[in-house]
């Protein structure tokens, strides 16, 4: 069975959630947003290492809230999320690493186990759901320059999977340029990397109304 590192991500600085929290902190059912996909990784068998993110200020407040278990370990964030991923990576000791948003309470126990059978053949993986709407390239005008085809287009998610010492090697490499995912480093320089179909209830809580959709698919769990 093959061993990983999950990364959870909490240091986010939630800007465009408009409140002064972090939004990794509210709570659906009394329970912190970033516990339940915490849950999912340290119920999963091939993870033997978990290691959260979070902002050096909320350490305290991090360690009051999970579970005491010999697998978690924490780290400070940096002022991206390519720094804080950069964070973990230098102190994972599996050959691979699963990366994960804390603001994406529905984790699934599948998205694991196939981002662990996928990266077998590529050089990284991700999960994602197909669009369902038009998606148009535009400008700094916004005037459209291009229009995506929807059947090619996809909505990326995380988890995202990778080799633990390409990834950080990578971060190295290209430490000035401006990322918003891992699997760009990789795009960028050649590697192949793997969509995974994932759902449409995997969404990432960004705006108040993003807690509130979470919510209701909690329930139905």
């Amino acid at each position: 069975m093959t061993k990983a590192t999950g990364i959870l991500l909490v240091a986010g600085n939630s800007i465009r959630y408009n409140k002064k929290i972090n939004k990794n902190f509210e709570k659906i059912n009394k329970k912190a947003l970033f516990l339940y996909p915490l849950e999912v990784f340290l119920k999963n068998k091939s993870i033997s290492e978990l290691i959260i993110v979070c902002k050096k200020e909320e350490q305290d407040k991090i360690i009051k809230l999970i579970p005491k278990d010999s697998r978690i370990k924490i780290t400070t964030g940096g002022k991206e999320r390519k720094d804080s991923v950069y964070n973990a990576l230098k102190i994972a000791t599996n050959d691979i690493v699963i990366i994960h948003d804390g603001a994406r309470p529905l984790l699934k126990n599948s998205y694991i186990n196939n981002c662990l059978k996928e990266i077998e053949n590529y050089d990284g993986c991700t999960i994602g759901v197909q669009t369902k709407d038009t998606i148009k390239i535009v400008n700094k005008k916004n005037i459209v320059i291009e229009t995506t085809k929807r059947v090619d287009t996809y909505q990326i998610q995380t988890p995202q999977c990778f080799n633990k010492e390409l990834l950080k090697e990578l971060h190295e490499k290209n430490r000035y340029d401006d990322i918003t995912d891992d699997c760009m480093l990789l795009e960028r320089n050649g590697y192949t990397v793997k969509v995974i179909e994932g759902d449409y209830t995997n969404i990432k809580v960004t705006t108040k109304e993003d807690l509130d959709i979470a919510k209701l698919f909690l329930n139905q769990v």
